[in-house]
């Protein structure tokens, strides 16, 4: 007997990730809050990044176009939900399709710490809704936040310009 059972998805529906940064707290919630600064490390590594909107109050609109090393751009619209500074950002946001349609939607809780002149930064990404299809670039996410916290690490550590 045969039954016609779907591949289950190895996309993650939950990642959490934690890091201690070599900076202040202030500098590195101001790492993600400045427009000027998330260009400069916002994206897996190899990536740039536009920032088109992005405003870190609640309701605030996030938009931000990451460039592929290969040239193609990858559009992310989202809203933020949360802000409490410098301790917490709660942010919903997620890939569009070609057409300009949201695909998934990830709601991404950003804790920051202060321990000395150090901060421990917990990022938790949750999936939440999401489209045929949307598997493909969600199976991305854990190295996708990874690598960017490696670039905001590189960026505080040797202090925003």
């Amino acid at each position: 007997m045969t039954t016609n059972k779907k591949p289950e998805s190895k996309a993650p529906d939950e990642v959490t990730i934690r890091r201690i940064l070599d900076a202040p707290r202030d500098l590195v919630f101001s790492a993600w809050t400045d427009p000027a600064h998330v260009a400069q490390w916002w994206g897996p590594g190899g990536f740039t990044s536009t920032v088109l909107a992005y405003e870190m109050r609640p309701g605030g609109p996030m938009r931000i176009d990451m460039h592929g090393p290969d040239g193609v751009t990858y559009p992310m619209d989202g809203t933020v939900r949360d802000v409490v500074p410098p301790e917490r950002l709660v942010f919903v946001a997620g890939a569009l399709d070609s057409g300009g349609k949201l695909m998934f939607e990830v709601v991404t809780t950003v804790t920051f710490e202060q321990l000395g002149g150090k901060t421990r930064l917990t990022l938790n990404a949750r999936v939440g809704r999401k489209s045929p299809g949307a598997d493909q670039h969600i199976e991305g996410m854990e190295a996708g936040w990874t690598q960017s916290l490696e670039r905001l690490a590189a960026f505080v550590e040797a202090g925003p310009k």
